[in-house]
């Protein structure tokens, strides 16, 4: 396949879209904070399989009963054949492998003729609103993600304040049991929002965080609560709690460019992408999912 461009002018704009890509993220994607509050964002990249290696071992931290101070372990008999320390356990980390599981795309074409704006301007304004349009795929993508790898599942069945009360005790106990530590949060869907803010527990009386007059609420039980829309959460799921920057989130921009068209007085406005996510199997247990089995 030939490599030329029949001398038709191109412009690459990797750099600025990966720069566009991570300033949305920060600001528009809804589970921003599972992964850090940050995505890794690669441009230039070829059609690699892998986005990059992580360094894990899956040898965990022995510690000894007590030294052993007896009279033949490293001295007398037992001189060079025994240690005090106990067994010594070696570590060894693993180069692990994370892929691309999924692709993204965009094709626009700019007219000098009918554009009617400035040319430049358009470009900068097309890849801002192409930013913002992968940042919405990107949050249905990593809902997905979160709630196939929530290792743990509870059960609510309607939002009454008893059921919500217990939910959110099961949660409280659940963590405390596999003793996470970090920023406990809660994505919930508008229902179990409400349902937290109207909850007996949040009047001012028990000097809640709710703010009934906006709406609001900070905490509840240890969580932070964040409301998202129904869509952002997979069928049967009404909330996803975790501890914060437990994943990663990436994207491997192969190309954003404008190229001549040969079909009209203007460019094509083209990208295309791979994308991807990734959890150590040890931090799947500090992710949950709640589902509603009837109200």
């Amino acid at each position: 396949m030939s490599t030329q461009n029949q001398n038709l002018a191109a412009r690459s704009y990797q750099l600025e879209f990966k720069q566009l890509i991570q300033a949305v993220f920060r600001s528009q994607a809804y589970f921003r904070d599972f992964f850090g509050g940050n995505i890794e964002a690669l441009d230039g990249v070829q059609h690699n399989e892998n986005a990059f290696y992580v360094k894990t071992s899956d040898i965990p931290v022995v510690v000894g009963s007590e030294y052993n101070k007896g009279e033949n372990v490293a001295f007398g008999t037992g001189t060079g054949s025994t240690t005090r320390f106990g067994p010594r356990a070696e570590i060894v980390y693993t180069d692990t492998p994370v892929p691309y599981t999924w692709e993204w795309v965009y094709h626009e074409g700019i007219d000098r003729h009918t554009v009617n704006n400035d040319f430049q301007a358009t470009v900068a304004d097309r890849l801002d609103l192409q930013a913002q349009a992968k940042i919405k795929k990107f949050n249905n993508q990593h809902s997905k993600f979160i709630s196939s790898v929530a290792e743990h599942t509870e059960s609510m069945t309607g939002y009454s304040a008893d059921a919500v009360l217990a939910l959110f005790n099961n949660l409280s106990e659940y963590y405390v049991n596999i003793e996470a530590i970090g920023t406990k949060v809660a994505k919930v869907n508008a229902k179990l929002y409400n349902a937290i803010v109207d909850h007996p527990l949040t009047t001012s009386g028990k000097k809640s965080g709710a703010n009934i007059d906006e709406n609001g609420i900070l905490k509840f039980k240890g969580f932070i609560i964040e409301e998202i829309p129904d869509a952002m959460l997979q069928e049967g799921d009404v909330a996803y709690t975790y501890i914060t920057g437990v994943g990663k989130a990436f994207t491997g921009i192969n190309t954003s460019r404008t190229i001549e068209s040969e079909d009209f007085d203007g460019v094509a406005l083209q990208g295309a992408g791979k994308a991807g996510e990734f959890i150590l199997d040890d931090n799947k247990k500090a992710v949950a999912k709640v589902t509603l089995s009837g109200e």
